[in-house]
């Protein structure tokens, strides 16, 4: 969607909750060359992935917070065998990723959320991440233009749940019909902002790049 448009739809509205991974910014765009955490547990990034996205619900939560056992869970799911310094390597390597993808923001994802800003809009992040994920978010330079962030390893949900876009929208003092979800769709996060009341808005930038 073009910047204009995008700008045109969120001045209708009081408030604009973004996604942050593969919306704002991305691992896989920001990495510098070097082994992938699959490559580092010696599995196919395939398999990493499904425990990621489909096995690993606990730790999005936050009932699990010590990256090394979750990842050792998950590691030990597909092979039991991995020992404990590829996973110790693994965890490092994944959190030093996760901090790089939150400090390189793009300049154009800056100078639009500034843009939004300054039109006296409130703006919510709303993220599935574990603590791993998130933990350079304080260093990020776009961390103080939001109004309210929301991590589910924080809050104990993830989207497509109910209760976490109620925390966002009450921490923005907004009804759901005067916000926008911004996300590029993952974890059927769209549609539950729909179920919400909100007006959403896919964002597909990053998708095409990866």
């Amino acid at each position: 969607m073009p910047e204009t448009r995008l700008i045109e739809i969120l001045l209708k509205k009081e408030a604009v909750i973004f996604d942050l991974f593969h919306t704002l910014t991305s691992i896989e765009s920001t990495l510098p060359p070097g082994p992938t955490t699959s490559d580092l547990l010696g599995i196919t990034q395939k398999q990493w992935n499904e425990q990621l996205l489909e096995r690993s619900h606990e730790r999005l939560i936050g009932k699990i917070r010590d990256p090394l056992v979750f990842i050792e869970q998950m590691a030990h799911a597909i092979n039991p065998e991995i020992p404990s310094d590829l996973i110790h390597r693994a965890a490092q390597n994944r959190i030093q990723g996760f901090r790089g993808a939150l400090l390189q923001i793009s300049s154009s994802t800056r100078q639009i959320l500034q843009k939004i800003k300054a039109t006296g809009k409130k703006i919510g992040l709303l993220s599935n991440a574990d603590v791993s994920e998130m933990a350079g978010w304080a260093e990020s330079p776009i961390a103080m233009l939001f109004d309210s962030v929301v991590f589910s390893c924080e809050v104990g949900y993830i989207k497509p749940e109910k209760e976490i876009y109620d925390i966002s929208l009450r921490q923005l003092s907004v009804e759901p019909r005067k916000a926008v979800f911004v996300g590029d769709g993952g974890s059927r996060e769209l549609e539950g902002a729909k179920e919400m009341g909100m007006t959403t808005v896919f964002i597909s930038g990053l998708i095409r790049e990866l």
